[in-house]
C-alpha cells in the first residue's frame, strides 16, 4: 500500500531522497540550484550537465535583490517564476511572445516570435534576467545583441531543449562574457529554466525574510 505523506513534506522528503543517491558532496554554493533542477526533472544526469560561468550564484542573487525583470521565452516559464518573492524585491516576470507589436515585427523582418522578443526586452529600461527554455533564436539574439553593445543582462539562464541549434546557442552564451546559467547538451525545457528561477530567488532571501 502506498505511504500516505502530507502535502507539506512531500517537497522535503523529496529532496531528502535526491541527496541520499548523491554520490559526491555538491559545491555548497552551487547545490540549490542544482537540486531544485533534479527535482523538477527526477534527472540526475544534470549533476553533470549544468553550467555557471564564474560567481553567476552571487552576481544573480545581488540582481534579484535590487528589483529586475526575468523575460521569459514562454508562457510557462513565467507561470513557473515564483512571483511572491520575486515581486517581493521590487523584481516582476515577462513573457512577450503573444505581443501583438512582437508578431508583427517578427512578420516584418522574416524572423521567429523569440527573436523578435528579445529585440523587445532590450528596449526596456531596467536591468534584465533571461530564462530561455524553449528558443534557440532567443539565446543567439541576446548574444548578438550583446557583442553590438546593445544589451547588457544580469543573467542569462539558458536552458533550451531540443535538436536544431540548441547545443551550438549553449555554447555561443558560454562564450558570450555574460553571466550564464546553461545544462548542454540536448536537455533542458520551460521547466528546469523556472526551476533555476527559483532557486535563485530562494537563495536571494534566505537572510530576507522573503
Amino acid at each position: 500500500m502506498m505511504e500516505y505523506i502530507k502535502p507539506d513534506e512531500i517537497e522535503k522528503r523529496s529532496f531528502e531522497i535526491i541527496r541520499s543517491e548523491l554520490l559526491h558532496p555538491l559545491d555548497p554554493v552551487l547545490a540549490p540550484v542544482i537540486l531544485r533542477v533534479i527535482h523538477t526533472t527526477a534527472d540526475f544526469e544534470y549533476l553533470d550537465t549544468l553550467a555557471f560561468s564564474e560567481s553567476v550564484i552571487e552576481l544573480a542573487t545581488a540582481a534579484l535583490r535590487k528589483g529586475v525583470s526575468i523575460i521569459s521565452d514562454t508562457n510557462m516559464v513565467k507561470a513557473g517564476v515564483d512571483k511572491t518573492r520575486l515581486s517581493a524585491f521590487g523584481g516582476d516576470a515577462l513573457c512577450f511572445m503573444q505581443d501583438e507589436d512582437v508578431a508583427e515585427m517578427a512578420k516584418q523582418a522574416g524572423t521567429t516570435r523569440a527573436k523578435a522578443a528579445v529585440d523587445k526586452a532590450a528596449m526596456q529600461d531596467k536591468p534584465l534576467i533571461f530564462a530561455i527554455g524553449n528558443a534557440p533564436t532567443a539565446l543567439m539574439r541576446i548574444c548578438e545583441l550583446k557583442e553590438a553593445g546593445k544589451l547588457s543582462p544580469e543573467l542569462v539562464i539558458g536552458v533550451p531543449v531540443g535538436f536544431v541549434n540548441v547545443v551550438e546557442s549553449k555554447e555561443a552564451l558560454t562564450r558570450s562574457g555574460i553571466p550564464y546559467i546553461t545544462a548542454r547538451g540536448r536537455k533542458g525545457g520551460s521547466n528546469v529554466a523556472a526551476a533555476i528561477c527559483n532557486a535563485l530567488l530562494r537563495i536571494a532571501g534566505a537572510n530576507k525574510n522573503v
